[in-house]
């Protein structure tokens, strides 16, 4: 049985410092940036609202997709987000519920 994985965008406020992720358990991992859990890029530009998530089926789907979206502009990114969270809601509540 395969493993559902994601891919995720964090930002530290609307239109802040992004920072693109992937993960196998999506609440556990947004739960260690909000928390400051791992000493990093988030933790030191204070990234913790879950802005954007996708769902893959396999892991080597969503490092794939992690590694393209990372390689898009800023605007790109901006513009996915906008898309599904027009609002850049903080979603941790919604998938941790």
């Amino acid at each position: 049985m395969d493993k559902s994985s994601y891919v995720y965008i964090l930002a530290s406020e609307p239109y802040g410092v992004l920072y693109i992720g992937v993960t196998s358990n999506l609440v556990k991992r947004v739960w260690e940036h909000r928390e400051g859990v791992v000493d990093g890029f988030s933790k030191q530009y204070g990234v913790k609202q879950l802005v954007w998530f996708e769902v893959h089926s396999e892991i080597l789907e969503a490092i794939k997709r992690e590694k393209q979206i990372k390689r898009w502009n800023r605007d790109w990114k901006v513009n996915l987000i906008q898309e599904k969270n027009p609002d850049w809601r903080d979603l941790y509540n919604e998938i941790a519920a």
